[in-house]
C-alpha cells in the first residue's frame, strides 16, 4: 500500500532524532499508525522505542480533507489524533510496537480516553498490509482474553486500513520533547499483552 500523506503545513525535521518526519523512509522500513487518545503522550511512547525510525503526529481516519487541530477538536471531521510510526522490522517487531500500545492506554472506552472525551480521542489502528492486519487481529483477540479475565469489557479500537494522513501543525509535532512539563493523559489498564513476537 502506498502511503498518502497530506502536509499543509512547514515542518522541521523530527526534533528528537533529526529525521525526516515527511520522509522519505528507509527502504525496508514499515509505518503503521496508533491512536491512543492524545496525540502528545502517544507519540513519545513511539519515539522512545529502538527500531523506531521516525514518529509524527496527524489526523486521520475521517472524511475532512486537510484538517487543522481546531477542526479535529469540534469532533465533527471523523478524524482521530494518530500518531505515524515508521520503524525498520528487522530491529523492533511490530508485535513490539503492538503491545506497547495495548498496554499504554485503556482499548475499551470508546470514543475517549480518561477525560478527553470525543471521536478524535477514540482508540485505533490503522495498518499498511495485510501481513500488518493479520498481526493486529490476533493481538486484539489475545489482548481481549486478557482484558476480560480481568473484568473489562470488549475493545473498541477501530482497526482498518489506512486513508490518508494529515500531518499536524509543527508545534505539535514531538510535543512533549519541546514541552517535557506539558500534558499527557495516558492511563493503562494494568493488563498485560503477551504476544508471539514481544
Amino acid at each position: 500500500m502506498d502511503l498518502d500523506h497530506k502536509v499543509g503545513f512547514e515542518l522541521a525535521a523530527h526534533s528528537v532524532n533529526g529525521n525526516p518526519i515527511t520522509g522519505p523512509y528507509p527502504q525496508g522500513n514499515e509505518t503503521v499508525y496508533f491512536g491512543l487518545g492524545c496525540f502528545w503522550g502517544a507519540e513519545r511512547l513511539f519515539w522512545r522505542t529502538e527500531g523506531v525510525w521516525v514518529t509524527a503526529v496527524g489526523y486521520q481516519g475521517g472524511a475532512a480533507n486537510m484538517p487543522n487541530y481546531q477542526q479535529v477538536c469540534t469532533g465533527n471531521t471523523g478524524h482521530a489524533e494518530m500518531v505515524l510510526v515508521n520503524f525498520d522490522p528487522k530491529i523492533v517487531s511490530l508485535e513490539t510496537l503492538l503491545k506497547l500500545f495495548w498496554e499504554e492506554h485503556d482499548p475499551t472506552q470508546g470514543n475517549r480516553q480518561g477525560n478527553d472525551v470525543g471521536t478524535q480521542y477514540r482508540s485505533a489502528i490503522y495498518y499498511t498490509n495485510d501481513a500488518q492486519k493479520e498481526t493486529i487481529i490476533a493481538s486484539k483477540t489475545a489482548y481481549e482474553e486478557a482484558l476480560a479475565a480481568r473484568g473489562f469489557g470488549a475493545i473498541t479500537t477501530e482497526i482498518k486500513a489506512a486513508g490518508p494522513f494529515y500531518f499536524a501543525e509543527d508545534y505539535h509535532q514531538q510535543y512533549l520533547a519541546k514541552n517535557p512539563d506539558g500534558y499527557c493523559g495516558l492511563r493503562g489498564t494494568g493488563v498485560s499483552c503477551v504476544t508471539g513476537g514481544a
